[in-house]
């Protein structure tokens, strides 16, 4: 039996290790230029024992992108606490450019492509979407401000602002500041709010 939890525990060691190799890897050449072989040589490991842990370079993908998702999103929450303003952590999140969060990038954009990897990143997206929304709702809303569109839509329209802000951080980063981006989304979401009728 301590034979068999040794081999566990060495099993998901390795594991772990090739995702980090991985995302290592992806961050600094992207997934186009990216081989099993080039994760596997830093990882420090054969491509065979690679290939023991993930059969394909898909199935490594998917649980790179599930870790680099939730790296992210747990940075946000870290950085963000209920009186700070939201728009600076998720800007935070998303523009530095830490391995996970380019790793996210280019596998945003690889979706286009493989639908497979969408639901991972929906699930990203609504958990954005669900921060945005409870702090509108508990900043905004119980001063008796009304939202003119949908609380389900405002969220998203600001994760968009923000992430094609970072696109563009990304390919001219002396375009603005970050502090330019977060009055500019700051003053757009909560123009969209109005007095309510109930004051």
């Amino acid at each position: 039996m301590v034979g068999l939890q040794m081999a566990y525990a060495k099993s998901a060691v390795s594991s772990q290790q090739i995702i980090d190799a991985a995302i290592r890897v992806l961050a600094r050449q992207g997934y186009a230029r990216t081989s099993l072989l080039d994760i596997a040589k830093e990882a420090g490991m054969s491509k065979g024992a690679l290939h023991y842990h993930y059969p394909s370079k898909e199935a490594l993908i998917h649980t790179v992108l599930e870790t680099a998702c939730n790296v992210v999103q747990a940075r946000t929450t870290q950085a963000w606490t209920p009186s700070d303003n939201p728009f600076e952590a998720l800007w935070a999140a998303r523009a530095e450019r830490t391995d996970e969060a380019l790793v996210v990038a280019d596998l945003l954009a690889l979706s286009l492509y493989d639908g497979a990897l969408r639901p991972k990143l929906a699930e990203f997206y609504q958990l954005g979407a669900e921060q945005i929304r409870e702090y509108l709702e508990l900043n905004l809303m119980s001063l008796g401000l009304e939202s003119r569109i949908s609380l389900d839509m405002l969220p998203r329209v600001v994760m968009g602002l923000l992430d094609g802000m970072v696109m563009q951080a990304f390919v001219d980063p002396d375009a603005f500041t970050p502090d330019d981006v977060v009055d500019a989304v700051e003053t757009i979401a909560t123009s969209i709010f109005s007095v309510g009728s109930g004051r």
